[in-house]
């Protein structure tokens, strides 16, 4: 199929394409006799993949890992068992630190509830922050 096809099939565009193409996401599509493109079937279910992995929060560095380990006809389960649990660890993280942040704005905001300007510091810009 080509390019404008498989874009359509795979809710994407012919640049997003090409560019998973230049990553190496997508195996280098055969050509036509005029210089087309031409993609096999399982090229719409390798996008589906790689936007699974973006949707889970892989990067495409790490999703060309699974790919390739795969193309070299290994099943990339404990490889990408290992990602998703990196990826869960910084989430975690990510959560405590905007969990510590919540708390540290609802601090601020409560003290900021009762303005007082004519109390403020001269030599400080505002001092709720």
């Amino acid at each position: 199929m080509r390019i404008g096809e498989l874009a359509e099939m795979a809710g994407t565009t012919a640049k997003t394409l090409r560019f998973y193409e230049e990553q190496g996401l997508l195996p280098p599509a055969h050509r036509t006799p005029a210089g087309y493109r031409d993609y096999t079937p399982d090229a719409v279910s390798r996008i589906d993949f790689v936007h699974r992995g973006q949707a889970a929060g892989l990067t495409l560095a790490q999703i060309r890992q699974i790919l390739h380990i795969r193309d070299d006809g290994h099943a990339p389960c404990e490889h990408v068992r290992d990602l998703l649990e990196a990826r869960l660890s910084d989430i975690e993280q990510q959560i405590a630190r905007l969990s510590a942040l919540h708390d540290t704005i609802t601090e601020l905001r409560e003290d900021a509830a009762n303005p007082e300007p004519d109390n403020c510091d001269p030599g400080q810009i505002c001092r709720y922050l």
